[in-house]
């Protein structure tokens, strides 16, 4: 089965967490990635207890003894499960396994899709969700969080796109279209230029290569591209485009038709 090939892969095991001391273990590996201020947290203890006792979805990626990634999410309306938090080790296939055994235990369940919150603006997320699971955004969610206190997303608003996984459905990474007109790069400098497009049945909206970096070496530069895409993917969005593919070159693929 995919969940156990893409587990065997990682070289971990992904299984469902019902024990306290398991929780416990969540919450700090949550801690080491986010580093998350007292008020901010992704998730508590008492959340993961209360969701895995009301049947709802809390796993974790095992290598050896270690926990190297957990996610939790809950049922949403629709035949739905909403993808709350997934955090892992960064570089060994461990966020792919955890999402296969989430759509195995969706499936499991009769769900038909999976929904999360992503930063449009972090690009190696983008092509995750959107060319290696098949995910499509299908709403921008301006501040949707508020203020977050971590250490990945302080001092930046906290713009996000809604993901949503169609589980039955096989969904082909798209050829990059011919001719789409750009609206939003990335400068010399890691700035966002704004361009002003053309006519075309297809938008490209760019994204920084590396916007943690960014927000960490020219904060100015990182809000500025917060305005941008929220201008430029939002606005597109708002007025009935939708996001059909994110091409090699880091920018997403907006039909217009």
């Amino acid at each position: 089965m995919e969940h156990e090939e893409a587990a065997a892969r990682a070289g971990v095991t992904v299984r469902e967490l019902r024990e306290i001391g398991e929780f416990e273990q969540v919450y700090r590996l949550f801690d080491e990635i986010w580093r998350p201020g007292p008020t901010n947290v992704p998730a508590t203890v008492e959340l993961m207890v209360g969701f895995a006792h009301t049947g709802n979805y809390v796993a974790g990626a095992y290598a050896g003894d270690e926990l190297v990634g957990a996610s939790v999410g809950f049922r949403a309306a629709g035949r739905a499960l909403h993808s709350h938090v997934t955090g892992a080790v960064a570089g060994r296939g461990i966020g792919y396994a955890l999402k296969a055994h989430q759509r195995w235990w969706c499936l499991e369940q009769g769900l038909e899709r999976i929904t999360w919150t992503f930063d449009p603006l972090v690009r190696r997320n983008a092509r995750f969700n959107l060319v290696k699971l098949g995910a499509r955004p299908e709403e921008y969610l301006p501040d949707f969080y508020g203020v977050m206190a971590d250490a990945i997303n302080e001092g930046d608003a906290s713009d996000r796109l809604l993901a949503v996984w169609h589980l039955q459905e096989s969904i082909e990474p798209n050829d990059e279209p011919q001719n789409a007109a750009m609206t939003l790069r990335e400068g010399p400098n890691g700035e966002p230029v704004r361009e002003t497009g053309g006519k075309s049945r297809f938008l490209l909206v760019g994204t920084p290569s590396d916007v943690e970096r960014l927000r960490r070496d020219n904060a100015y530069a990182a809000r500025a591209w917060r305005r941008a895409m929220r201008e430029a993917l939002g606005g597109a969005m708002a007025a009935g485009g939708h996001v059909v593919g994110f091409t090699t070159s880091g920018e997403y693929v907006v039909s217009i038709t």
